[in-house]
């Protein structure tokens, strides 16, 4: 019996002198919890400390410290690489206008001039392509500006189904080219608190989508429940080559070896909707792309 009573004692001695020992890793670990909490919430990169002198919580948090400050690293480059790939697509597309000015006038030299029926062939076919390119120049230096600044908006009611059906009408040489109807399906108007400039450029960025790479078609729809939503519809060549998800990245091209474009435009899209609070989408069904942009109502 005395030694049970002796056996009790200790145990409760250990339990008295253990209980404290607990509680106190349990509140360093709240405290660990806490710090990473505030890390994740507000913008600081205070690294974890702790005040109870326990070998594993230290290495616990050193290591917790070491993997947030490799992580900062990583977020820091990125940001870095981000800004030198906007400053290089800025400055190539700088350089480019140059040349390419030179390009179109040594052109326009030659049409001018006294040519086969073959050379003006050429010439005409080269003429083209230098049209081209310098479109693809133009989107270079609108993304990298846009990336870039910082937009004021200029946020009005405005008629968004008046500025498609004007996109539409001064489009329409550019559809009839490439042997392509469009039908823009009538509904009431509708009403968006929207950039009259910016809802112009997505509305075009859209339309010149349709022209380079529809294969059929074009179905323009403009619909309003909780947000306007507008959507071209039109069919596509090589359709199980097509990313969806990916459409809205920026250089994406789909089908590389037949791409007609740099894959900016769409990346355009995106970046001014977002810039309006709105967002973009696409979907494929068979061989039909329908893309479609959301932009806020104008709650009068």
């Amino acid at each position: 019996m005395k030694r049970l009573i002796i056996a009790i004692g200790v145990l409760i001695i250990m339990v008295c002198l253990l209980a404290p020992y607990i509680a106190l890793l349990q509140w360093q670990l709240r405290s660990i919890n806490r710090q990473l909490g505030k890390r994740l919430t507000a913008d600081t990169r205070q690294p974890i400390s702790l005040e109870l002198f326990n070998h594993e919580l230290n290495q616990l948090a050193a290591n917790i410290n070491k993997c947030l400050k490799a992580e900062e690293n990583l977020r820091l480059e990125s940001v870095r690489e981000e800004k030198r790939f906007k400053e290089l697509v800025a400055n190539i597309s700088h350089d480019l206008r140059t040349p390419l000015t030179a390009i179109k006038g040594y052109q326009q030299l030659l049409g001018n001039g006294e040519l086969t029926a073959d050379q003006r062939k050429k010439l005409q076919i080269a003429q083209k392509y230098s049209e081209e390119l310098g479109r693809l120049i133009e989107h270079f230096f609108e993304y990298s500006y846009l990336e870039n600044a910082e937009l004021k908006l200029n946020l009005e009611w405005d008629n968004l189904s008046n500025l498609v059906t004007e996109c539409l009408a001064a489009s329409v040489s550019s559809f009839e080219e490439r042997g392509l109807r469009v039908k823009f399906v009538e509904t009431p108007p509708v009403f968006v608190l929207a950039d009259r400039e910016i809802t112009v450029r997505i509305i075009q960025n859209l339309i010149r989508n349709c022209v380079v790479h529809s294969a059929g078609d074009v179905v323009v729809q403009l619909t309003a429940s909780e947000k306007a939503i507008l959507s071209f519809k039109n069919p596509v060549e090589n359709a199980t080559e097509i990313d969806v998800k990916r459409m809205f990245d920026r250089f994406y091209t789909g089908d590389r070896a037949r791409s007609k474009t740099s894959g900016l435009g769409l990346s355009i899209v995106k970046l001014l909707a977002e810039k309006m609070g709105g967002t973009v989408c696409a979907s494929l069904q068979e061989d039909d792309l329908e893309i479609q942009v959301e932009f806020p109502l104008c709650r009068k």
